[in-house]
């Protein structure tokens, strides 16, 4: 996806590598004014059933190949749900799937139809943050649905979170579920967590278990929060900024090199935000290499140099390696609900159902 790199490569490109921080520091804290999540305040979807309707939208780019829609038109059907294209998801402008107004346009018309249960992304891209300020959230918080995507879709993530309480699934769109080989590991999981009024339980398989990292041991319960480290950045000091505050947070990127972890990673602890996370998840970074680092005699650091860096003296449970990010094996988080980060057996377990 080296596309992304035209709207998040350039973004906080020398943020923050030069300021020490103090990790205790009360101002530096103090500057998180958000509010302390109210777990009772959380909207959950109803669950997806055979025969549900469920909308696909492009809130940022399109897919490379238009004909793709036919793909995803079918592989929803497979599945036994009805597929129900937006009326703009075909449009095109430039590096985005449509203009502004369209794209919102088409996000709100699903969350508004009565119809529609659930509402997936062709895919990510960039263009997802433009739309922050065009929608309802009080029309989306009366209209629960089941709404997944990741990459580039963590700005509506973050911004619905906030703004309306709504439970979102962090999930594979529909461009890497369909393209990417071995996609069952996602697929299952996004249907186990929207389909069933049950707590899917760990998101590692025995396979994944085995790629699984763990730099802190211990145990964190706490709501989820989280998605692309390279968009969260961007929400940073925006309206649709989420709390941190005791929150398990989880992140994922692609094709960014290990100092540009380090500039988000460090602008995070900057704005005093991690330091009050209760755990910290990390996905799997694909293609997150230094290039110059195979030819270069100088010493160079690795994305792992920097997370223990970078988050070892948060002291809280850090697990790496878990199964999401973009990759086939990319598993369904409800972003919002409870969560508790296995710092023992290196393993991230949702413990309630994300749907009513």
């Amino acid at each position: 996806m080296r596309n992304k790199k035209l709207a998040r490569r350039d973004f906080l490109k020398c943020a923050g590598l030069a300021a020490p921080l103090i990790l205790g520091n009360a101002s530096v804290l103090a500057m998180d004014n958000t509010p302390v999540p109210n777990h009772s305040n959380l909207v959950k979807p109803n669950r997806l059933r055979p025969g549900d309707v469920v909308g696909i939208v492009a809130p940022g780019s399109a897919p490379d190949n238009p004909e793709d829609f036919g793909r995803y038109i079918h592989a929803i059907g497979k599945r036994g749900f009805k597929p129900r294209l937006a009326p703009n998801v075909r449009k095109r402008l430039g590096y985005l799937s449509g203009d502004d107004q369209a794209r919102a346009s088409d996000l709100m018309g699903m969350f508004a139809d009565p119809e529609v249960k659930a509402i997936i992304c062709a895919r990510g891209g960039y263009g997802s943050a433009r739309l922050l300020g065009m929608l309802d959230y009080q029309v989306i918080k009366q209209n629960p649905k089941i709404f997944v995507g990741f990459s580039d879709i963590t700005a509506l993530h973050c911004a619905i979170q906030t703004h309306s309480q709504l439970v979102t699934f962090h999930g594979p769109t529909l461009n890497t579920a369909i393209t990417e080989q071995g996609p069952e590991f996602s697929i299952q999981s996004l249907l186990k967590t929207v389909t069933q009024q049950t707590p899917p339980g760990g998101i590692c398989d025995a396979d994944a278990r085995n790629a699984v990292s763990v730099l802190r041991g211990g145990t964190a319960t706490g709501p989820l929060v989280g998605g692309n480290l390279s968009v969260l950045g961007t929400m940073l000091g925006t309206p649709y900024q989420p709390s941190f505050k005791g929150t398990i947070f989880f992140f994922e990127d692609v094709d960014e090199e290990p100092y540009r972890f380090d500039a988000l990673l460090t602008q995070l602890l900057n704005a005093g935000l991690l330091q009050q996370v209760a755990g910290v998840a990390v996905g799997t970074n694909k293609d997150c290499i230094d290039p110059a680092a195979a030819t270069s005699t100088e010493y160079r650091q690795t994305v792992a140099d920097v997370l223990k860096d970078r988050l070892l003296p948060l002291g809280v449970p850090i697990v790496a390696g878990l199964p999401f990010g973009h990759v086939p094996n990319n598993a369904t988080l409800p972003m919002g609900l409870e969560a508790t980060l296995d710092g023992q057996n290196g393993d991230l377990i949702i413990t309630e159902s994300a749907v009513s």
